[in-house]
């Protein structure tokens, strides 16, 4: 690969061009090409992927919110392009991008850049309409969590489109990670295959009673009816609720399944043999988990089973998203690590019996949603807008990488509610197939 870096400034009362700009703020080898509406670029001149900075108001957002965030506003305002990849897709130059570091310069050069920039530039222009507000505004009113912020929170994310999920996420309308039976396994096989594997550890049979917590469309609700189990199921968002309706109505599956647009606390039964709660947990609040697996434990029979599925950290001591993803994709959303998870299941009184990670799973998931957008793109664009889509685009793809690299992982958790006697009543050994 050949490799050509603009030369650096050798002075700083130089006007730096963005390429130049580029190399300052970048550390050894730049793995991508960069170009500039400036005429400038820098990086490998046969790289098989790169960006290209199309305007002055791209630079600003660049430079006002250094990282993934600035990044993100500038592409998904049209003032940033992708090279090499498609926006339904763009899992390899993210995966580029992964290797790249960068350096704060020395003050004289910092100073050069800030000239070379101008003050305009460096005034931030008004983020994308598709940018939530930021967590300290929400901090600071007090809504975080509350019944009526956690709806507005999920009707940012999910109530996007019906019709534009159907296109990304397959026949199986599963938001959730898969569990691929073996390599070759397709999407729609991993996602039943996931449904399995939750059902069976949960040693339902039919006859029994489960509640599935932020059932999304309905997945696990339908697959455990078609069991003969009896099943509730309960979602904030309103367009999962009648789209999984529908579906249970389409199945004849009324008699045992429902759907409810509910916030999971308004769910008043109890006695339940199982609760499911799949990809709800990273919804719901750090500080908030005691009370959310104490609801639990309140709506379980003695020997009752969770199975609790969500995304992890691969440690215990962080729990805020990255800015990308807390405004454009998950407001609100916080991720700690499975012993975070593990501590709270337990602190409430439960048993954990199994957990296992399924990292490299999502990762497998992603990049088959990430291929259906990229084969639907113009129907998705058609009904969400370009900037929408780009937004799944990158948020998917960068989510790859996140799971490959083991930034972020995804944990199932099993646990028992004891009996008076403390028995659980489960075999001795784990009694699904893996």
């Amino acid at each position: 690969m050949t490799t050509l870096r603009t030369s650096r400034a050798e002075a700083p009362s130089e006007r730096l061009s963005m390429a130049q700009i580029m190399d300052t703020v970048t550390d050894g080898v730049l793995p991508l090409r960069f170009v500039a509406y400036d005429g400038s670029a820098t990086g490998p001149q046969d790289a098989a992927y790169g960006l290209k900075l199309l305007s002055p108001r791209g630079a600003s957002y660049l430079a006002t919110a250094p990282g993934d965030l600035g990044m993100a506003r500038a592409y998904v305002a049209g003032d940033l392009d992708v090279i090499g990849v498609h926006p339904g897709d763009p899992y390899e130059l993210l995966n580029a991008l992964g290797d790249l570091r960068f350096k704060l310069p020395p003050p004289k050069t910092a100073a050069a850049v800030a000239r070379s920039l101008g003050f305009e530039l460096l005034k931030p222009p008004p983020p994308p309409p598709q940018e939530a507000r930021p967590r300290w505004r929400r901090v600071a009113e007090g809504l975080r969590h509350s019944k009526t912020r956690d709806a507005e929170a999920i009707h940012h994310h999910y109530d996007v489109s019906n019709a534009f999920y159907e296109k990304v996420l397959g026949p199986s309308m599963t938001y959730t990670c898969a569990c691929y039976p073996h390599e070759g396994a397709t999407l729609e096989e991993a996602q039943e295959n996931k449904y399995r594997l939750v059902f069976d550890k949960l040693r339902l049979k039919e006859g029994d009673r489960l509640l599935d917590i932020g059932c999304g469309w309905g997945g696990m609700v339908r697959y455990a009816a078609r069991q003969g189990v009896r099943v509730i199921g309960a979602t904030l968002s309103r367009e999962q609720a009648a789209w999984a309706q529908e579906a249970i109505r389409r199945e004849g599956l009324e008699d045992l399944a429902e759907v409810r647009h509910s916030d999971y606390r308004d769910v008043a039964e109890t006695g339940f043999d199982a609760v499911s709660s799949i990809g709800l947990t990273e919804h719901i609040g750090v500080k908030n988990y005691p009370a959310y697996f104490g609801f639990i434990n309140d709506r379980l029979r003695p020997g009752g089973l969770l199975l609790n599925h969500c995304i992890t950290r691969p440690d215990n001591r962080r729990t805020s998203t990255g800015a990308f993803i807390d405004r454009y994709v998950f407001p609100d959303g916080e991720l700690t690590g499975s012993g975070s998870i593990i501590s709270a299941i337990q602190d409430i009184g439960l048993e954990v019996r199994h957990e296992e990670n399924l990292r490299e799973h999502y990762a497998k998931t992603l990049a088959g949603w990430c291929q259906n957008l990229k084969d639907n793109w113009d129907d998705c664009v058609a009904e969400v807008g370009e900037a929408t889509a780009k937004v799944w685009g990158l948020y998917m793809a960068g989510s790859r990488v996140g799971f490959e690299r083991n930034v972020v992982q995804l944990h199932q958790v099993l646990a028992v509610k004891l009996d008076d006697r403390g028995e659980a009543g489960l075999p001795l050994r784990p009694w699904w197939e893996a």
